[in-house]
C-alpha cells in the first residue's frame, strides 16, 4: 500500500511517499535540506514498524557509498569459514574474541588497513554507567557491558580506570527535577550507586567547580578505557585463538539464494561462510541492503572532541558534566569533561546530523562553542590548553536503539547494528549475545564445542613510562631500544614502536603506531617524533620512505626526495 504520511506534509511541507518493505516503513521523496531528511525519519520512527528505511534525497547533495581499497587480489578466494564477521571496530573485534572460544573456523574482514579506524578510535573512551534510555536494548547491554569491562581489560592488558562521573546543576529547579529523572532511570536500568550528592561533597573531589553549582548526581561505576587499544587487544586475542583477519577487504556484494547468503564477494576474493555477522558500523545498512534484508537506515551523527594537554590533567580525576533535565531527554548526553586513562582531559563530544558517514572534518565554530560551554565547568582550563581536535560519527538508526538479532528473513545473517553510544561500554555484552545467537544457529547443523585451550590473556606492548625504575632498567638491559626515547611528549621508546610494527596485528602506518603506543599524541602532535618514527618504519618494514602512509592508501607521508 502506498500513501502519503500526513505528518510529513505538516512538518516539512514536502510530499513524502511511504511504503512498507521488510516490515519497515520506507520513505522516498526529495527535500531541500538534510535536516528535513532527519525530521521525516524521526516522525516515521514513531510508527509501530520495526524500522525506518529512509531513501529521501536532498536536492543538490550526493551521498557517496563507503570508500573501498583501490586494488583487487585473491588472497581469501575460496575460504569457507563457519562464521564471517564484517567490520573491524570494537563490536566486530569483541564478537571475534567471544566466538574464538569455540571450535569453529572464524574470519573477520575489515575494509581499512587496520582495526579501529572509524568510530572505535574516534570516541571519548567512556564506559558509561547506564543511566539513560530505560527499557531499551541500549540500557540492558550498557549495564551488562559495564559490569564485564574491568575484568576484560585486565585479561587483555588494556588500561582501565573506574573514575566515576558527576553531573552538576546550577539551578535548584533543574537539580530537583533533573536528579530525580537521572536516579529514576538508573534504578529502572539497574545502574549501581547512582545518587544525589551535595555540593560540599563534590568540592572535596572536584574543588575547582564553579561557585554557582547547587548540587549533583554521582554515577560511581563510570569508567574510562582507550577504545583503540581495547579494539586492537580484542582482535589480537581472537587471532591468538584462531581468528583469520583480512584487512583492506571490502564487501562488494552478497549473493543470497533461497533466503540464505551463499557467497560474500570482496575485493580480495569470494568467501563462502555458513554464518555472516553484520558488524559494519556506519555501513551496516548497506550490508543489509546487499542481502536484500534492509529494514533500517544509518544516519551519521557527528561528534567533535577537543583534547587538552596533560599539564592540566591534575585539575580533574573523574568525569564531570553539567546538563539540564531537558537535555537528558534527548538522543545524546551532551558531552563532558573526561579524564582519560592516559591522563589527558577530553572535552566533548558534540552531536549533530550530517549526510556523510566518513567526513571527520572539524569545524571552528562548533569546537569554539563546545569549549565556551564546557571549559568553565573546571576553573583553570583555557582554550590554549587544547592540543588537537578530532571528530567521529555515531551509527544511529531512526529507532535510536541497538539491533542485536538474527535476521528475520535471511537464515544465516546476524545483526550487531545501530551501535551508537553507549556502544563502547556495551561491546562485551553485545559480543556475549551475538555469541549465543551464533552458536545456537551453528548447532542446528552440527555439534559445536568450546575450546579446551582457549587463551583468555593477551599481553600488550610494554609501556615504559608506567614501569618502575627497576623494571625499566631490566627491560633496557635486555633491549637497548627501550632506552632510546623517540616521542618526548609521551615518553615512548624506539622499542615500543618496533614492538608495535611487529605485533600480532602489525602497525604499518603512522596512525596505527600512534594508536598502539601513543607516539605523536602529545603536545607537539608528532612535530618532533614523526621523522624518527618514519625512519624506524623504513628500517623495520623494508619499505621505501615514499611508500609510508599516515592512515593507508592516499595518505603518503612523503611525496618526493629533495636530496639524493
Amino acid at each position: 500500500m502506498i500513501a502519503k504520511y500526513y505528518q510529513f506534509d505538516i512538518i516539512i511541507n514536502k510530499p513524502i511517499i511511504c511504503t512498507e518493505e521488510n516490515n519497515a516503513i520506507k520513505l522516498e521523496g526529495e527535500v531541500s535540506s538534510w535536516q528535513e531528511v532527519i525530521i521525516a525519519g524521526k516522525v516515521a520512527a514513531k510508527s509501530k514498524y520495526r524500522g525506518v528505511i529512509n531513501k529521501i534525497t536532498v536536492k543538490g547533495i550526493t551521498v557517496p557509498s563507503f570508500q573501498r581499497p583501490n586494488f583487487t587480489d585473491n588472497i581469501i578466494e575460496g575460504q569457507r569459514p563457519d562464521v564471517l564477521i564484517i567490520g573491524g571496530g570494537v563490536i566486530g573485534a569483541a564478537i571475534a574474541r567471544a566466538l574464538s572460544k569455540w571450535e569453529i573456523d572464524l574470519m573477520l574482514v575489515e575494509k581499512e588497513c587496520d582495526v579501529a579506524m572509524h568510530a572505535s578510535s574516534r570516541n571519548d573512551g567512556m564506559v558509561h554507567p547506564g543511566i539513560t534510555h530505560p527499557g531499551s536494548l541500549k540500557a540492558k547491554m550498557n549495564i551488562r557491558g559495564n559490569e564485564m569491562f574491568e575484568d576484560l581489560a585486565k585479561e587483555l592488558d588494556v588500561p582501565f580506570k573506574r573514575t566515576g562521573m558527576f553531573i552538576l546543576f546550577n539551578s535548584w529547579l533543574e537539580y530537583l527535577f533533573g536528579s530525580t529523572f537521572i536516579i529514576r532511570n538508573a534504578k529502572k536500568n539497574g545502574a549501581k550507586g547512582v545518587k544525589r550528592v551535595k555540593v560540599k561533597e563534590i568540592r572535596k573531589i572536584i574543588p575547582n567547580i564553579p561557585s554557582d553549582i547547587v548540587g549533583g548526581v554521582t554515577a560511581p561505576t563510570t569508567g574510562v578505557c582507550p577504545p583503540y587499544e581495547m579494539t586492537t587487544a580484542l582482535a589480537e586475542n581472537a587471532i591468538m585463538n584462531g581468528l583469520k583477519l583480512s584487512l583492506e577487504t571490502a564487501v562488494i556484494n552478497l549473493v543470497e539464494t533461497n533466503n540464505e547468503i551463499t557467497k560474500v564477494i570482496t575485493n580480495r576474493g569470494t568467501v563462502y561462510p555458513k554464518v555472516v555477522i553484520n558488524a559494519a558500523g556506519l555501513f551496516a545498512d548497506e550490508i543489509a541492503a546487499m542481502a536484500n534484508d534492509q529494514f533500517f537506515t544509518i544516519h551519521p551523527r557527528k561528534g567533535e572532541i577537543a583534547l587538552l594537554d596533560k599539564n592540566k590533567g591534575d585539575l580533574l580525576n573523574t568525569i564531570v558534566s553539567q546538563v539540564s533535565a531537558n537535555l537528558l531527554k534527548s538522543d545524546t548526553k551532551g558531552g563532558a569533561l573526561v579524564k582519560t586513562a592516559e591522563g589527558n582531559i577530553l572535552v566533548g563530544p558534540t552531536a549533530f546530523e550530517q549526510p556523510y558517514k566518513e567526513d571527520y572534518s572539524t569545524d571552528y565554530t562548533n569546537i569554539n562553542a563546545l569549549l565556551e560551554v564546557k571549559l568553565p565547568i573546571i576553573k583553570g582550563i583555557e582554550k590554549g590548553d587544547v592540543i588537537t581536535y578530532l571528530a567521529g560519527t555515531r551509527a544511529a538508526t531512526y529507532k535510536e536503539d541497538f539491533i542485536i538479532e538474527k535476521s528475520k528473513k535471511i537464515k544465516n545473517l546476524i545483526y550487531a547494528a545501530g551501535i551508537q553510544s553507549p556502544g563502547y561500554a556495551s561491546s562485551p555484552a553485545i559480543a556475549e549475545e551475538i555469541e549465543r545467537i551464533t552458536i545456537q544457529l551453528l548447532k542446528e547443523k552440527r555439534e559445536i564445542n568450546k575450546k579446551k585451550n582457549f587463551m583468555s590473556v593477551r599481553k600488550g606492548i610494554p609501556n615504559l613510562k608506567l614501569l618502575s625504575k627497576q623494571e625499566r632498567g631490566e627491560l633496557i638491559s635486555k633491549r637497548r631500544d627501550y632506552g632510546h626515547i623517540v616521542c618526548r611528549c609521551e615518553e615512548i621508546s624506539k622499542g615500543e614502536i618496533i614492538d608495535a610494527i611487529h605485533a600480532t596485528i602489525p602497525a604499518l602506518t603512522l596512525d596505527a603506531i600512534k594508536r598502539r603506543t601513543r607516539a605523536g599524541m602529545g603536545r607537539c602532535q608528532g612535530g618532533f617524533c614523526t621523522p624518527l618514527i618514519a625512519q624506524i618504519m623504513v628500517e623495520e618494514t623494508g619499505k621505501n620512505m615514499l611508500e609510508l602512509t599516515k592512515k593507508g592508501d592516499g595518505s603518503n607521508l612523503v611525496s618526493k626526495f629533495t636530496k639524493s
